[in-house]
């Protein structure tokens, strides 16, 4: 066995277990996965001020084994990024697995499912948002009609409303009924 530093203190490791839904051996593969992919500027150790301000841009993020399949992983980290960039700093790194790790509750999922098909930023997700989700979710293969057949069946099927876009309520209420939403909005570590 080797004298191996732990980047994080034993306090943040606790934090970060107590303020997200990451074992202490995820929050460590996590780090490493940030780690990987920085510009080499971030610090062996890290000190809660460099957790929250030194960010990794999109363009190595998306890097990662565990994000560059995901169709939506750009749409991802603007999610979470504070300005939408969708460069993240650790702790918003963390935040983010944690949202997509199995252990995060349902309901939480379904909220940051909400903001990440809500494209436009309206608090809505519109028919604008959903050609955009369907198009991610089809590499763009479709035409333009059977895009505008799929958004018009969703909207159709869960629009209560009846106001030609979805609240985050109406958007909840049926993407919880989906027996695979939770086991497929998920990242393993």
């Amino acid at each position: 066995m080797g004298n191996k530093v732990c980047a994080l203190s034993e306090d943040q490791l606790e934090e970060y277990q107590a303020c997200t839904f990451l074992s202490r051996k995820n929050i460590l593969r996590a780090e490493r996965m940030f780690r990987s992919v920085s510009d080499r500027g971030l610090p062996a150790v890290i000190h809660p001020e460099c957790a929250s301000t030194y960010t990794v841009p999109y363009q190595s993020l998306e890097t990662l084994t565990e994000l560059k399949e995901n169709p939506f992983r750009r749409r991802m980290c603007e999610v979470f990024s504070d300005d939408s960039s969708a460069a993240l700093t650790l702790n918003q790194f963390l935040e983010m697995f944690s949202v997509f790790s199995e252990h995060a509750p349902r309901e939480i999922k379904a909220a940051y499912a909400f903001r990440v098909y809500d494209f436009d930023g309206d608090n809505y997700t519109g028919e604008d948002d959903l050609l955009h989700a369907v198009k991610h979710l089809t590499h763009d293969m479709l035409t333009p009609d059977e895009y505008s057949t799929i958004v018009s069946k969703v909207l159709e099927e869960s629009d209560v409303d009846c106001d030609g876009r979805l609240s985050q309520s109406e958007f909840t209420h049926v993407i919880l009924k989906s027996p695979d939403f939770v086991p497929n909005f998920h990242i393993r570590i």
